[in-house]
């Protein structure tokens, strides 16, 4: 599984994506109900959850949103960087806000964001459609034309720590190296709980450096380690696409001595999985929390969201979230 898993991911890198009409509408300005919750329009006061005393966090890779100029010089057909025009920019946004708000979350971390004008877009359309995250957080690496992780939340943005340049890895045969894309540590308030945020995004499998993405899950550990202990009233919560499966070397790393427990683990095999390739299913998006907030997890309620059989919102991974009491 792991050669086909591979070759997927390299076939996916190597090839631009067919231009497409999406059909999928504006978000409604319609009321929404939380699970067990109430009816609500707007879901009210920004600084508090939505549902009182239990946090959702939810995890997108979107797939390659990009704006509609070319930053890198390479996005004639076959370039990384997909150029649409701005009417598709729009209908784009609107289709991945539509699949944000099937979430209901309190904190959402993204994989693939090109830049900031792109997650403010994102963030606008969400808010006309009255769902506020006023924190809009991007973690970009400076390349043009590049994909960038990011964190939509509620409540208020209290400080980023960054960790990319920060932090150099080394690889087990003593090579050096660093995360693939920035790691943010993002520290949020909502009402009187603190939390603590990282979105990720590992090294992918094309072009492969397993390698790399061991490293990063090593010093990801440790970071959300040292968090945890630094801030022991906080909730430290990674939404991401790590690019592994559970039993690889990078999730071991990651639950390494129970430091971390990734909380899907509690479902079946097959409700775990937000990537399809060749027909077999993968569990590659994943939401960990620290040992110390374990418990905080209310138990079963990961659940992975797609469009029928498909991902997500026009990308090809499904979201996953996961609901989690506040102290």
């Amino acid at each position: 599984m792991r050669t086909v898993f591979a070759l997927g991911f390299l076939v996916l890198a190597a090839t631009a994506c067919d231009d497409q009409t999406v059909a999928t509408p504006s978000v409604p300005n319609t009321p929404t109900k939380r699970d067990g919750g109430t009816t609500v329009q707007g879901w009210g006061d920004p600084t508090t959850t939505r549902r009182p005393g239990v946090l959702r966090l939810g995890h997108l890779n979107v797939r390659r949103y990009f704006d509609s100029t070319c930053d890198s010089g390479k996005c004639d057909a076959g370039g990384f960087e997909e150029v649409v025009t701005k009417a598709a920019f729009e209908e784009r946004t609107s289709q991945i806000a539509q699949g944000l708000a099937r979430l209901e979350a309190d904190v959402i971390t993204l994989a693939e964001v090109e830049n900031q004008g792109c997650l403010d877009a994102l963030q606008a359309k969400l808010k006309d459609a009255g769902l506020d995250y006023p924190v809009a957080h991007l973690a970009d690496i400076g390349v043009p034309g590049s994909v960038n992780v990011a964190v939509l939340a509620r409540g208020k943005l209290e400080k980023v720590k960054t960790y990319r340049k920060e932090t150099p890895l080394t690889r087990e045969d003593g090579t050096k190296t660093q995360f693939t894309r920035e790691l943010p540590e993002v520290h949020l308030v909502l009402g009187s709980n603190s939390i603590i945020t990282y979105a990720a995004h590992f090294r992918s499998k094309a072009d492969d450096d397993p390698g790399r993405r061991l490293a990063e899950a090593k010093a990801t550990r440790e970071i959300m380690q040292t968090a945890a202990t630094e801030n022991t009233g906080a909730v430290v919560l990674l939404g991401g696409d790590l690019n592994d499966t559970p039993g690889s070397d990078t999730i071991n790393a990651l639950e390494e001595g129970d430091a971390l427990v990734r909380v899907a683990k509690d479902l079946p095999e097959a409700a775990q999985s937000t990537y399809t390739f060749g027909g077999q299913k993968h569990a590659i998006d994943h939401i960990f929390t620290t040992a110390s907030r374990a418990k905080a997890y209310v138990a079963k309620s990961a659940t992975v969201v797609r469009d029928g059989s498909a991902g997500l919102a026009g990308s090809d991974h499904a979201a996953i979230y996961a609901d989690f009491n506040l102290p």
